[in-house]
């Protein structure tokens, strides 16, 4: 392996430090040496060391903290100092604390970033000699010029100019995983070094490096999380509830939104991050013993990254770890099981943006509680990245995790600080290779069509972009040029691509960021990671279901083309003249939103496909009636839809719409999940109750209330996990808004352990027998197969296939249910692990048991494959012909299976496959998908029938992270016909 001078030389520094390490420890590296003049602040001090549980657990860059007459400490708010046991400050008294700094020091600025989506404050807190942020405006402008080299005409000669006058910002972002409870007060106590400290390597960091620091990402979760604290140390001795609620609508997933770009914390970082120029996103999470540096982490690397940003990881990674090891600190490491494919994580926002993106893990105990941790093997053992595991058996403490995370920091900011000019050009070289991406690795950009059928999902696709500063242009008239051919060694062909497509040039700033969401993902099946961290595909060319076209031909850069800087324009017309307006249904986000927003009006849907002029309109498109123009334009611009004014009504069937009653229930055993799915509602203008399933266990008549239910996916839980709920053997754990937890909202409960019920289940089942509509994806369709709701549907059998978040192609088998109402025959789905469905005619139990199928084998015996063998001595007798069953059919009965039968379905009360996998050999779209034939083309949406109602069963997950926009319409679809989905007629 061939190295840069650069890399050899730090790879060097780092060996050296590892090699005397082992010999001085702590007594090592004069680098980070104290000011001998300045004085330290005993009592904090004395209290640090206190609160450390072993000497191996903290290093002389934390092990004291120098005093200030005119600057506070963390102690002036938190009553003691920074990771002292039982105590969790709230967001607001961080933030009163950083406002302090700010107040006492020229060296800290603190500036509010935006809000929540319950309408707390996020804040940045910048750190750096007074001289740096005197100039940030100044700084800024120059980092914006390396940051798109366009401006500066890729000239390398300004670019230097430009280089070495600048200086980089260092962006640390803490706590978006609630229960990872440490780093803002690290990140606390690190602002007061570095904006008090006058050690040198400090007052090297601060005159040639901006820290940025956003101590709190997730603010409602953390604020939660300190109720939870605050009820459990009310509570001594007993069992605390879980934080079933972090941010308004997710959990854990806020850290796999730096794709879809949905949640306000994510913009609110992105921008922050994008306005300062940074260089570096650094993001602090605690679930590894002592602290996983996972800059490193293992293959696949994402496959859209600059080379170089492969490069900085394992420099500034593997430095970090020899500068630890220099201190004695165990368990520190940087190589593991973290596969850095997914672009789905906050930090990943830097890597897709020409930066640095860095996360430690480091350990926590989930609150500041002092505990005895005892380690899995796992763990603790020693492997050749660990060589200095951590002990399996520790007192851990709030302190200990702050000395890790503070030490990892100070060093990685001495570094980088050290070698700032380096970085910086590599900022400038990924900055200056994205533009000039179409003339180097291509594609030369990704043109979208634009017509009516994808108007809807497109303008959602562009505010993704937009909201990846992603610049996106519209031909403004039509275009040819070469496209790849499909299969390698085909030839390329000519396209010709409509006037009004948009199109997405490679050759800008922030290319990988587009090129890695819009392009195909491949995982192969025997690469050496056999335990995908997360999703293996994630197109949105094809989650969005729109109509993509990879281009390498440059020409299409020449093409006449101006900026889409409104995804508005792209959708929310109404045209022509006529009393009665037609909108198309084409699989759209908000169709059924605008049953909601034209109260009054007259809402009529065809119940077959229909022509007005050169328009096509499928069936389930509505037609609207009794609401003025300007009213009705309002209400299409806001929702994206277009409308045509017709003359005369089609001359089709059509039924009135009412708005139906939806209530969306969640358990108390996991919210995250069904938090995806309130995002959508919410954000598309569908209104619904929030229940629980604690509500349905004490409703008796739930069809009075709602027309639909929706139970969205949970968290692979099972059917008696919903319905027995958590163990009730010790204490009641509430969840309720007190003057103790004054932050435990969205829904409330006296005891969150109760689950469903029997009698929760009785009145599921009765809401369903009395014509309502039960909506089940994943875990919950399986609950609703296990508990007898849905009758002849059962889980196919995966078998060897292997599927981890990946893409698949899926087909329409009813294409006039109305859950298909607007789509084409395929579609992309995305599937969690290949959850798929049989159906049967017979109730309780799978298809009939044949031997021998005819159409798969046949015995031993005279003829060929193709034809019966005849037993010899006798005339023949023909069989009865079995007819050949497809994988997503029920097996078909003869006379003899169906004489006395009463576990028999009636004809009308089976299910109804409404999708299916496609075949094996077309399935995969994008990610990870393995031995196929077991899950190949069985049904992955069923309608199953039960008295006058229906149970929608979905085993892909339509609604997902805000990714699966094309998808959308099947739940939306369904909701909108929740009366008209085949149930059975009364007799």
């Amino acid at each position: 392996m061939t190295f840069r001078p650069v890399q050899l030389f730090s790879l060097l520094v780092a060996a050296l430090v590892c090699v005397t390490g082992v010999v001085k420890g702590q007594a090592l590296n004069g680098n980070y040496a104290r000011d001998p003049n300045q004085g330290v602040d005993q009592q904090y001090t004395e209290h640090i060391r206190k609160y450390t549980t072993d000497p191996s657990f903290i290093s002389p860059l934390v092990d004291y903290l120098p005093a200030s007459k005119t600057v506070p400490t963390p102690a002036k708010v938190l009553g003691d100092v920074a990771g002292a046991p039982d105590m969790l400050p709230y967001a607001e008294e961080v933030y009163k604390y950083f406002r302090m700094l700010e107040a006492a020091s020229p060296r800290v600025k603190v500036f509010s970033i935006g809000h929540t989506e319950e309408g707390r404050e996020m804040i940045a807190a910048a750190v750096a000699d007074q001289e740096l942020l005197a100039g940030v405006k100044e700084n800024g402008t120059r980092l914006a010029r390396l940051a798109d080299p366009r401006s500066i005409n890729l000239d390398d000669a300004r670019a230097r100019d430009l280089i070495d006058h600048s200086y980089p910002v260092y962006y640390i972002t803490g706590t978006i995983h609630s229960p990872e409870t440490g780093a803002p007060t690290a990140l606390m106590e690190l602002a007061y070094r570095l904006a008090v400290d006058d050690a040198p390597y400090i007052k090297y960091i601060r005159s040639h490096v901006i820290v940025l620091i956003t101590p709190v990402v997730e603010v409602d979760g953390r604020d939660r999380m300190v109720d939870i604290y605050k009820w459990h140390k009310a509570n001594p001795g007993k069992d605390w509830p879980r934080l079933l609620y972090w941010g308004h609508y997710v959990a854990h997933d806020n850290n796999r939104d730096a794709m879809g770009m949905t949640l306000a914390l994510t913009r609110n970082v992105l921008d922050t991050y994008l306005d300062w120029h940074a260089q570096v996103l650094h993001d602090l999470h605690e679930s590894v013993p002592f602290l996983y540096d996972n800059t490193v982490g293992d293959g696949p690397y994402n496959a859209w990254v600059d080379p170089a940003l492969a490069d900085e990881w394992a420099e500034l990674g593997w430095n970090n770890v020899a500068q630890m090891q220099s201190f004695g600190m165990p368990g520190v490491f940087t190589h593991g099981d973290f596969d850095t494919w997914s672009p789905g994580y906050l930090m990943f926002l830097a890597g897709m943006h020409n930066g640095i993106s860095r996360l430690y893990e480091t350990f926590g105990n989930g609150g500041a509680d002092t505990e005895k941790r005892i380690l899995t093997p796992e763990q603790y053992s020693r492997t050749w990245y660990r060589q200095n595991p951590p002990l399996p058996v520790v007192t851990w403490s709030q302190r200990d995790n702050n000395n890790y995370e503070e030490t990892a920091l100070l060093t990685s900011l001495s570094y980088f600080a050290q070698h700032s000019p380096h970085f910086l050009e590599n900022f400038y070289a990924k900055s200056k290779r994205a533009v000039q991406k179409p003339a180097l690795e291509g594609p030369a950009a990704y043109v979208i069509a634009n017509d009516d059928a994808h108007a809807n999902r497109l303008a959602e696709l562009v505010k993704v972009l937009r909201r990846q500063h992603v610049e996106v242009q519209q031909l403004s008239a039509a275009a040819t040029c070469e496209v790849p051919a499909e299969k390698r060694g085909d030839k390329p062909k000519q396209e010709s691509l409509a006037a009004g497509s948009l199109v997405v040039r490679m050759d800008q700033p922030y290319s990988r960021a587009a090129d890695a969401l819009l392009d195909r993902q491949y995982w192969a099946p025997d690469d050496p990671q056999k335990y995908p961290y997360d999703d293996t595909g994630w197109s949105f060319s094809q989650l969005f279901n729109l109509k993509v076209t990879r281009v390498t031909d440059t020409a299409i850069l020449k093409a006449d083309m101006k900026p889409v800087e409104d995804p508005a324009v792209l959708a929310g017309r109404l045209e022509g003249g006529g009393s009665l307006v037609a909108v198309a249904n084409t699989g759209q986000t908000t169709l059924l939103a605008l049953v909601y927003k034209l109260k009054g009006a007259n809402i009529q849907a065809a119940e077959k496909p229909f022509d007005a002029g050169d328009r096509h309109f499928a069936a389930g498109s509505l037609l609207v009636s009794g609401v003025a123009d300007e009213a009705l334009k309002s209400a299409l611009r806001d929702l994206a839809l277009d409308g045509v004014h017709l003359s005369v009504p089609p001359m089709v069937a059509m039924h009135a719409l009412t708005a139906p009653r939806i209530a969306i229930m969640h358990t108390w055993l996991a919210t995250q999940t069904e938090g995806w799915w309130r995002y959508a509602f919410d954000t598309t203008g569908v209104p619904y109750d929030y229940i629980s399933t604690q509500t349905a266990a004490k409703e008796d008549d739930l069809r009075a209330k709602y027309d639909v239910i929706v139970f969205a996916p949970v968290s692979r839980v099972s059917a008696q996990d919903i319905i027995n709920g958590i163990p009730q053997w010790r204490n009641v754990m509430p969840w309720q808004k007190t003057e103790l937890t004054p932050n435990l909202v969205i829904d409330s409960t006296d005891d969150i352990r109760p689950g469903l019920g029997y009698n929760g289940l009785a009145h599921l089942k009765k809401f369903v027998e009395d014509g309502g509509l039960l909506i089940t994806c994943e875990d919950t369709a399986q609950f609703a197969i296990d508990t007898g709701l849905a009758p002849g549907v059962s889980i196919a059998p995966a078998g060897e296939a292997r599927v981890v978040g990946t893409v698949l192609n899926s087909v329409f088998v009813a294409r006039d249910n109305p859950v298909a109402n607007g789509y084409d025959l395929n579609l992309p789905v995305m599937s969690d692990n290949g959850m798929a469905f049989n159906v049967s005619n017979v109730l309780g139990r799978s298809n009939p048991r044949i031997l021998t199928d005819p159409y798969a084998e046949r015995p031993t015996g005279r003829g060929s494959l193709e034809e019966n063998d005849e037993p010899q001595g006798r005339k023949i007798t023909e069989a009865e012909p079995i007819e050949k069953q497809q994988p997503w059919e029920a097996r078909k009965l003869n006379e003899e299976q169906m004489r006395n039968n009463p576990w028999m379905i009636p004809p009308a009360d089976r299910p109804d496959v409404i999708l299916r996998f496609s075949d094996a050999k077309t399935m995969l779209l994008s990610g990870l998908l393995d031995k196929a034939s077991s899950i190949a083309e069985h049904a992955v949406v069923v309608d199953a029938h039960l008295g006058k109602g229906n149970v929608l069963l979905f085993g892909i997950n339509p609604i997902f992270r805000g990714e699966t926009i094309g998808t959308y319409g099947l739940v939306f679809n369904a909701i909108l016909n929740y009366d008209r989905l085949g149930h059975p007629t009364a007799e």
